[in-house]
């Protein structure tokens, strides 16, 4: 299962907006308002749970500075990867797309495709905010 956001522009370089993501604690800031729950569990690693979900503990998984950040399900019950593409536009800006990427059975993809869709949508609503 592929899912990605359309690109948005933010109005910070690829270097602060690759900072920002590489910090774990970051991401409470981009996180949808029915959050019921989060917690940095390391520096590497969070817990988030959204109202009416199960917690995801989310770890960075790979980097490539100031242009990628992927993050991946600490758990294999659910293995995917969440992957910020960053590219540079100008020194003060630059534009962020966010893919999802999972092996799920069609039936659980039926059923997360939605609310991982605005899920993705609100973390890329509110990087294009910083």
């Amino acid at each position: 299962m592929h899912l990605e956001t359309p690109k948005r522009t933010v109005n910070k370089s690829n270097k602060e907006v690759f900072d920002f993501l590489n910090d774990i604690k970051n991401f409470e800031t981009l996180m949808p308002s029915n959050i019921s729950k989060f917690e940095v569990l390391n520096e590497d690693r969070f817990l988030f749970a959204l109202k009416g979900m199960p917690e995801i503990v989310l770890q960075k998984k790979d980097q490539t500075p100031h242009s990628q950040v992927v993050l991946g399900a600490a758990s294999d019950k659910l293995p995917f990867t969440l992957t910020a593409d960053i590219t540079e536009v100008s020194d003060a800006q630059s534009e962020v797309t966010l893919s999802f990427e999972g092996e799920f059975n069609a039936m659980m993809a039926m059923m997360i495709k939605s609310p991982i869709t605005n899920f993705m949508g609100t973390l890329s609503e509110n990087l294009a905010k910083l």
